[in-house]
């Protein structure tokens, strides 16, 4: 009896009400001292973005903390909730159903209650705790893999700086002077991307598929690319810095990355369902990321050789540089946002997989009833990690610059100096929009009480007087003249207003408009 009283009291948990208040109060400290530390380096970034201007990853940030925010919150209902849902049971039978591992363990309290009812927990309070380490090593896998995508992408396109500073050289102008003529197939765009195999649809894409393993964005392609879209949006020969906008593009794309919408969460919950031992998940669960990966890579390598077909198409002859139309019918369902998209998803799924398998190595062991086999560990590794390399060096920077390829171009075209003063401009113009429409909604009432006042003057015989003094006096002889005067000034300004606001149009179509094939 003896013994069994003391396995009863060692197995049991200590509570709070047993355990010594400062070792309580050292804990609590502690936690609040980290949970300070990381707010300060957070403060301390986002100053330092603000300091340099970097207003998209300053929203970033904030998506971030928002997003620990949600998880923090969701585990919090989990503690308060533990109980009850430990509390709900249901048929063993299905119970039964799903499992990863086939030894399940009911030792808690609410557990025992349900066996007595002859079922099983719902979610017992281990599994409830152990959902939570899940939720926290998600959070952390998620922004860890954000940030390792984003610091691969930008340092491969470190290359491109150079690029851009050729285009304001003496040798690159004189090699693609508009008064040059040359056929196309002279090119070396064209010799890169017009081949046998470029017109012939089951030869194309197999080849775009491989391409974007060696050379995804050669220096061709983006010169190319960059001199369509200066042509498109701006002057002949403008010193536009393209470089420095697709990096303000792939900033502002960032923050659309790292938040996680409704339906990425939903395929997460799918990711979990698959799970059970019956799916044999890492044979083909991991491989799904880079799938998506490798046929995103291919629909953007695609896009440039389509260009190319569709320049060939509308002529033979090349004045000056290469040209190539920017539009969204190159794009999937004409929206090249879609492969933002695309990619946020891939991305997150992949840190999920990832995320997991730490999580079930840390809780359950290296290996569990989750990693029976060998190769399922090899496979999980080895593919989460070739997706993160793949997506940040290779996809990503074909992606943010193909995605500039659209029929229209995005804000960040302008600095945010720029776009503060246009908001501005903006809000002042809708301001004397606003007060115009009031005094011409207003104008009606006026004129009909100041022809009330010359009647009544008229009928009387006297003059209207606005003032006292001679010179500002106005009779009723004078009126009907000051009126024609007016209603002519009048007629004037508007018709001199529809010939702007026609110019003006005129020349907005004629920016707007694509006159390379002219």
């Amino acid at each position: 009896m003896a013994g069994e009283e003391e396995t009863a009291t060692t197995s049991s948990e200590t509570t709070i009400a047993t355990t010594p208040t400062w070792a309580v109060a050292t804990v609590v400290f502690i936690l609040i001292l980290l949970s300070l530390f990381i707010e300060h380096l957070i403060d301390l970034l986002s100053k330092y973005f603000n300091k340099k201007g970097r207003k998209p990853l300053i929203q970033a940030l904030d998506k971030v903390k928002s997003e620990l925010m949600l998880l923090g919150f969701v585990s919090l209902l989990l503690t308060v909730s533990e109980k009850s849902i430990a509390n709900i049971c249901i048929p063993k039978n299905v119970g039964e159903t799903f499992r990863p591992c086939s030894d399940p363990s009911n030792e808690g309290e609410e557990e025992a209650k349900c066996l007595e009812q002859g079922k099983v927990s719902l979610l017992s309070r281990q599994g409830v705790r152990e959902l939570q380490y899940l939720l926290f090593v998600l959070a952390f896998f998620h922004s860890l893999s954000c940030v390792l995508t984003f610091g691969l992408g930008m340092a491969k396109m470190r290359s491109w700086k150079s690029w851009e500073a050729e285009t304001r050289t003496f040798e690159y102008r004189f090699s693609n002077d508009p008064r040059r003529f040359q056929l196309i197939h002279q090119t070396s765009f064209a010799r890169r991307h017009l081949r046998s195999w470029s017109e012939h649809r089951f030869l194309l894409w197999p080849k775009c598929f491989f391409r974007q393993f060696y050379a995804s964005v050669p220096k061709v392609d983006y010169l190319t690319l960059r001199h369509g879209f200066i042509t498109a949006h701006f002057s002949e020969g403008s010193n536009f810095d393209f470089q420095k906008y697709i990096k303000r593009a792939l900033e502002k794309d960032f923050g659309v990355v790292v938040g996680i919408s409704l339906w990425i969460w939903i395929f997460s919950m799918l990711f979990i369902f698959f799970n059970a031992h019956g799916f044999y998940n890492y044979l083909w669960l991991p491989f799904f990321p880079l799938l998506m990966l490798l046929v995103v890579g291919t629909k953007l390598q695609g896009i440039i050789t389509r260009m190319c077909l569709d320049s060939q198409d509308r002529s033979h002859v090349v004045r000056g540089a290469f040209l190539v139309r920017p539009s969204d019918d190159f794009f999937w369902f004409g929206r090249p946002k879609l492969l933002l998209h695309i990619m946020h998803f891939i991305l997150f799924q992949n840190s999920f997989q990832l995320a997991f398998f730490t999580w079930t190595w840390f809780e359950f062991g290296f290996r569990s009833c989750f990693h029976r086999r060998t190769e399922d560990i090899v496979i999980r590794l080895v593919m989460g990690i070739l997706v993160q390399f793949l997506c940040g060096y290779v996809t990503l920077p074909l992606y943010a610059l193909v995605t500039q390829m659209g029929t229209s171009m995005k804000k960040t075209v302008f600095p945010e100096t720029v776009l503060e003063g246009l908001d501005r401009w903006r809000d002042n113009a809708r301001r004397n929009v606003t007060l115009k429409n009031n005094y011409v909604r207003s104008r009606p009432s006026l004129d009909a009480s100041l022809d009330s006042s010359l009647d009544g003057s008229r009928s009387i015989g006297t003059s209207l007087s606005f003032s006292h003094h001679p010179s500002y006096s106005v009779t009723s002889e004078q009126a009907p003249e000051s009126e024609y005067l007016a209603a002519d000034m009048t007629t004037k300004d508007e018709e001199r207003e529809n010939r702007t606001s026609s110019e003006s149009e005129i020349e907005l179509q004629m920016r707007g408009s694509f006159k390379g094939f002219d």
